[in-house]
Formats: C-alpha cells, sequence, structure tokens
C-alpha cells in the first residue's frame, strides 16, 4: 500500500503542470490576438483620418474649382464685350452722340461687373505685358523682333489670360520678343498680375 499512497501525491503534480503550459500557451495566444486587433485597430484609425483629410481636401477643389466650366464659357463672353468697346477708338466716341455714348457707358460698367462678379468667384484676369514669358502661364502665338526687351519677354497680348484660384482657367495668347539680351535667371515671372 505504500507503493500506492506514493504514487497518488505525483499524479495531481503532473496533472498541473500540463494545464498550467495550456494556460500559458492560451494566455500567450489572447496577447497575439489582443495584438493582432490593437494593430487593426490602429490602422483603420489612420485611414479614417486619412479619408477625412482626402474629403476635406475634395470638398475644398469643389468649392473653389466648382464654377470652372460656367467660368470657361463667360469668358467668350467677356472677350466679345472688351472687343466691342476696343473696336471704338476715342475719337469715334467723341463724335458719337449722346444715346451712342450712354450706350458705351452701360457696356463699359457692364464689363466692369462682370470681372468683378468673376473676381468674386476666384477667376481673375491676367495681363501679361512686359512678364517673362511662361509655358505654364501663356501660349506663345508668334515671336516679334524687338532688341529693346530681353528675349522671352510678352510684348504683345492677344488674348488675356485667366486663373481660377490658383489654376489656369485659359492661358494668355501671347507674342513674345526675340533678338534682345537674354532674359536673367533671376527673373521670375508675375503670375499674380490681375488685370482691371
Amino acid at each position: 500500500m505504500t507503493d500506492t499512497s506514493a504514487g497518488a501525491p505525483q499524479a495531481p503534480e503532473t496533472a498541473a503542470a500540463p494545464a498550467a503550459g495550456a494556460a500559458g500557451e492560451g494566455m500567450a495566444a489572447l496577447a497575439k490576438e489582443v495584438a493582432d486587433l490593437k494593430d487593426r485597430l490602429l490602422r483603420t484609425l489612420a485611414e479614417m483620418e486619412n479619408l477625412r483629410r482626402r474629403t476635406e481636401r475634395e470638398v475644398a477643389d469643389a468649392r473653389a474649382y466648382g464654377v470652372t466650366n460656367f467660368a470657361r464659357d463667360i469668358l467668350a463672353v467677356a472677350d466679345n464685350m472688351e472687343r466691342a468697346l476696343k473696336a471704338l477708338d476715342d475719337e469715334i466716341r467723341e463724335k458719337a452722340d449722346a444715346g451712342v455714348k450712354a450706350l458705351l457707358d452701360g457696356v463699359e460698367i457692364t464689363e466692369r461687373e462682370l470681372i468683378k462678379v468673376m473676381e468674386k468667384h476666384g477667376v481673375r484676369k491676367v495681363e501679361p505685358k512686359g512678364q517673362k514669358f511662361d509655358p505654364n502661364l501663356h501660349q506663345a502665338m508668334f515671336e516679334l523682333p524687338d532688341s529693346s526687351v530681353p528675349t522671352g519677354t510678352i510684348v504683345q497680348v492677344m488674348q488675356p489670360g485667366y486663373l481660377i484660384g490658383e489654376r489656369v482657367l485659359r492661358p494668355a495668347l501671347v507674342g513674345i520678343a526675340k533678338g534682345g539680351p537674354k532674359a536673367s535667371a533671376t527673373e521670375a515671372p508675375a503670375n499674380d498680375n490681375a488685370g482691371r
């Protein structure tokens, strides 16, 4: 019987060792699962923050540039008003009767109001005459021999350009000088020259 009593205390010890090992493995598995879930949570939070920022940027762009197609269509109206006013020189205006002068004044006021409304919505007119040619803002139509200004300087504007926010709505159609001294590399094009 001595052997039986000696064997009985040893059985619970051997049973406890596998239970402790299983509990340790269970804790390790739970710790790994917690770490995985924490990692997934942090990644999801980062993705949500990126989505929030991207959405804010898209909403801001939609506000700033949402009128682009409409503004592009309105430029034709602005161009036609400007051409109509330039078609009449000062001599013709002086000889015109009071009714025609009143009509011309009305067209000038309407043109100024149109430009003001476009500026209110972020559309700015660019008159680049005298600036250094910038292919991002201007479209060269021809070159003029002119030794009085540096090569690459805009000497004639065929059609003014327009910016909407910081983007080009329509490049200015320009004539540039050639044959003069080279423009210095330190000259920067002034792209914030708003018209009227």
